[in-house]
């Protein structure tokens, strides 16, 4: 039985980051759990509607965490 991949489709580009003039911070973990999946990933760009500079510093910041132990390396949110 073949699996069955479920395409999520993309979202418009919306960076809340660029909207408020901030930048995403490794020491705020419930700001940086809306950018992770449910088994923990850190989701592209094309799902979060994040611009490509706040990506990398969302992407940065969540390793940062992860490392703190702020936030886990697997699922379990």
């Amino acid at each position: 039985m073949p699996r069955r991949i479920i395409k999520l489709k993309p979202v418009k580009k919306n960076c809340p980051f660029c909207k408020t003039e901030t930048d995403p911070d490794y020491l705020n973990p419930e700001q940086l759990r809306v950018y992770l999946s449910e088994r923990g990933r850190i989701l592209g760009k094309s799902r979060t509607g994040l611009c490509a500079e706040h990506q990398r510093r969302v992407a940065r910041a969540v390793k940062r965490a992860r490392h703190l132990a702020t936030l886990p390396f697997t699922g379990g949110l």
